[in-house]
């Protein structure tokens, strides 16, 4: 980190602890990206504002490190790391995700059968906590309880000013191979074994139908003969049934499912040609689908329409990670309970903190995350939650564990076993005694 660079974070650090100061009562933040996918009221809050710690500090690439403040966008991250012939070694999917976001969420993409989640990439976290320190974190000092801690926390614990986190080199171009199979025995089976003999730099995969899957292997090329263009006409997840073979600039493969929201994009009608024109290749993505996803919740003009057409619609919007074994089992079930189809899939191995994580206990061993996005709409009604609460016990019953950013309906029991209840209590007391933030439960599950 150059002198002025430390110098103008450090300005704002100051600006940010006089305004943990300043007032009384439950803070929230001040930003302008988000993607937590869950309706919550506006409770009066007094507002951090975050929003100009976006900066990348340094990119170290004889290190393999990038040093970036909390709120700066993979967009931006990842446009810095490429000019140094980087890239963080996940990038999550969406150019609107933040660092920080990712820490204390749980960021996935398809390196992490090599890397693990956002989190194992993560060898330093300066944390602004609920009592208005601000402290450095890593592995092995004196706040590695909230270093381990801070996956999954939500910004319950504290904001993540600055992160230090592992980059890795990048070829030119990525040349992409779509492997298909009819059945998730064997689908699975060839998963574990390019995740095993490591010959991908990028592993993930969409699953059409039950009978219809597809494995995608990315990896790094110096040229290529050609690469097509998923950034406006062309839309990236209907190339994967049509071609076998497919070539990018790495910058374009690292957003591919950015320009559609993955496919949801067509819940927002810009997968009709006409629509697409009008949205224009500047309007296309997840920076403006989120926006209109959010006016909806607040307008509820998805509910209105159900209701006229006499339907009952559920939100979806969940992704699962599911030890490999029993993968092929929960693709059953989703076929069989819930219908939402296409459905993601990215093999994921946590990295050598595994158990060490106590918000986000994903045990050893190669999992699989599933990631599905829809309404489930039926004409009889059902109880609140009915669908997700499915997803939630078959994913207990198989020994996996889901991501809190979207709709949960746990009881605080059944939450506290599953996300390190006693482990997170002690860290609360610790580090946010007075309730400046909501706890986690009260913030993923009652919407607080």
């Amino acid at each position: 980190m150059t002198p002025s660079g430390a110098a103008s974070h450090a300005l704002r650090t100051e600006a940010l602890v006089r305004g943990m100061g300043e007032g009384a009562g439950p803070v929230g933040l001040a930003k302008e990206t988000s993607n937590l996918f869950r309706d919550r009221p506006h409770a009066p809050r007094r507002r951090l504002d975050v929003r100009g710690m976006c900066e990348v500090l340094a990119v170290d690439r004889d290190a393999g490190r990038v040093d970036a403040e909390g709120m700066v966008t993979y967009e931006s991250l990842v446009r810095a790391c490429l000019a140094h012939g980087l890239m963080p070694a996940v990038v999550p999917q969406l150019k609107t995700i933040t660092l920080g976001g990712a820490v204390a969420g749980v960021g996935i993409e398809a390196t992490s059968h090599r890397h693990g989640l956002v989190h194992d990439t993560v060898s330093e976290i300066e944390v602004l906590t609920g009592d208005a320190r601000v402290l450095t974190c890593t592995a092995d000092n004196e706040y590695a309880d909230l270093f381990f801690g801070f996956a999954n926390s939500y910004g319950t614990l504290g904001y993540a000013l600055r992160v230090s986190a592992r980059a890795v080199p990048v070829k030119p171009y990525v040349r992409i191979e779509h492997v298909p199979f009819d059945n998730a025995e064997d689908y699975f089976h060839a998963v574990e074994a390019h995740c095993t003999g490591d010959d991908a730099d990028f592993i993930d995969g969409t699953m059409f139908a039950p009978d219809r899957l597809y494995l995608t292997l990315g990896r790094f090329a110096d040229a290529a003969p050609s690469t097509s263009d998923y950034t406006y006409r062309a839309i990236y997840y209907r190339s994967i049934e049509a071609r076998r073979e497919d070539w990018l600039t790495v910058h374009d493969f690292l957003w591919r499912w950015d320009t559609d929201w993955f496919w949801c994009s067509k819940n927002l009608y810009a997968q009709n040609p006409l629509v697409r024109r009008l949205y224009g290749p500047g309007r296309l993505g997840s920076r403006t689908y989120g926006k209109i996803m959010r006016w909806n919740a607040r307008m509820g003009a998805t509910r209105a329409i159900d209701r006229l057409r006499g339907l009952h619609g559920e939100s979806v919007i969940q992704d699962v990670d599911i030890p490999i074994a029993a993968a092929p089992r929960f693709l059953a079930f989703l076929a069989r309970e819930i219908g939402i189809w296409p459905v993601w899939m990215c093999p994921v191995a946590p990295g050598p903190g595994a158990g060490r994580h106590p918000l986000y206990p994903l045990a050893r061993g190669l999992h699989v995350n599933f990631g599905f996005w829809d309404v489930v709409r039926t004409r009889e009604p059902h109880e609140h939650g009915h669908f997700n609460r499915l997803v939630e016990r078959e994913v207990g019953e198989l020994g996996g564990i889901k991501s809190l950013y979207s709709e949960s309906y746990f009881s605080r029991e059944e939450f506290d076993a599953r996300y390190g209840g006693a482990s997170y209590s002690a860290l609360k007391r610790k580090y946010d005694p007075a309730g400046t933030f909501p706890t986690l439960y009260e913030k993923c599950v009652l919407r607080g």
